[in-house]
């Protein structure tokens, strides 16, 4: 293997009107020495507050019921770095409740927590592979403002980033022509355990790849920041859907951007692998203490259920149901429990007395409840 080069622009169409410069990347098997060792230090701490954060998920009863919200935060940052401006509360609650001018981000949302849990099932019989990826895709765009952008398909033309046209682009990248091949090595390079790669460093790798390929006309971020959590996934770093670096990406975007740019222009791929392992280590380290905080809460709940006397296996049904949907109406209430209206409505009003539940004023259809103290974990 040669030394890194990450690629270079080629002119198209010269010597017309239309005549543009793409970049052009390298394919992934290539030679990745480490020029600074602190780089293996931060790969160390990032495996190991990994490893600590997925064995805090499996110690909590029932874990599958907090998945929905780690799911739906990712969701609502994911789609927020890409100007989209729903925040989680919404994210949670039913469509007729969300401002009828609020309701294609909030659209753009479930369809980012449909893709992500799709694919989350998907990969218990199929690898990540291109195949997924269009797989993904097509949900994430189906029925929002990128249904006309080829949802589930590679692009036919081209696409830039930043600029009002593609000569004042910020970035262009790969002519529709070399996208085949370039996903068909970004695969091979993921499953080629000959390599001797750490993990990490090849997730890294391969999301700076797949962001400078840009093969969809839109959702390319979307969709390659869920692909760090599935990668995860299927190389048994973690058991669950638990960790997602959008919040980090989000924090740090400028740093985000530069990182990866850094690597097309200057080779500077280890600079971009310590950005990213920072971030691993960052959302490892907030992972295990919402962990933990959820951990508290629970037995600060049971405390407070005390009182209820006979209503407490209700109660503690209801709130289960709820770490997955923490607003619920009286109605809602009903269904999850089997019992008449009056019976949910008695069981809200004394968890309301107790202070677990908390009324979520100005929904004009039914009035909402929210299990407040447990959203806030999320909201952080």
């Amino acid at each position: 293997m040669s030394r890194f080069n990450a690629g270079k622009y080629q002119v198209y169409q010269k010597g017309t009107e239309a005549e543009f410069q793409a970049f052009s990347p390298t394919p992934l098997f290539q030679d990745y020495d480490f020029k600074d060792k602190s780089t293996l230090l931060l790969l160390e701490e990032a495996n190991r507050l990994l490893g600590e954060m997925n064995a805090y998920s499996r110690l909590i009863p029932d874990v599958d019921y907090f998945i929905k919200m780690h799911v739906n935060r990712e969701a609502v940052t994911s789609s927020r770095i890409e100007g989209t401006r729903t925040e989680i509360d919404e994210a949670l609650l039913p469509k007729e409740e969300i401002d009828p001018e609020r309701r294609d981000d909030w659209q753009e949302v479930q369809n980012y927590i449909m893709a992500m849990n799709f694919a989350t099932e998907e990969l218990k019989k199929l690898p990540v592979s291109v195949r997924l990826l269009k797989n993904a895709h097509k949900i994430l765009l189906a029925s929002v403002r990128g249904e006309h952008k080829l949802p589930g398909e590679i692009r036919d033309s081209q696409n830039w980033i930043g600029g009002s046209s593609i000569r004042t682009a910020h970035f262009v990248p790969p002519h529709k022509n070399d996208i085949p091949e370039l996903l068909s090595d970004w695969e091979k390079f993921w499953h080629d355990s000959s390599l001797h790669i750490p993990v990490l460093i090849k997730i890294a790798l391969l999301h700076y790849q797949f962001e400078t390929i840009h093969p969809f006309l839109d959702g390319n971020g979307r969709v390659g920041r869920m692909f760090i959590t599935l990668q995860l996934i299927e190389r048994g770093f973690l058991d669950k859907p638990v960790l997602y670096l959008s919040d980090y990406f989000e924090q740090f975007r400028q740093s985000y951007y530069d990182s990866l740019d850094r690597v097309r222009t200057k080779n500077d791929w280890e600079g971009w692998v310590r950005f990213f392992l920072e971030g691993v280590i960052q959302t490892s380290k907030k992972g295990k203490k919402k962990f933990e905080d959820i951990i508290t809460l629970r037995t600060h709940y049971d405390t407070k259920l005390i009182s209820l006397g006979r209503k407490i296996p209700n109660s503690k049904r209801l709130l289960l149901a709820m770490f997955s949907q923490p607003f619920m109406s009286v109605s809602d209430v009903q269904k999850v429990l089997g019992v008449t209206y009056k019976s949910a409505n008695d069981l809200v009003a004394d968890l309301v007395s107790v202070g677990i539940l908390s009324e979520k004023t100005g929904y004009s259809r039914n009035r909402l409840f929210e299990l407040k103290d447990y959203v806030t974990i999320f909201r952080k």
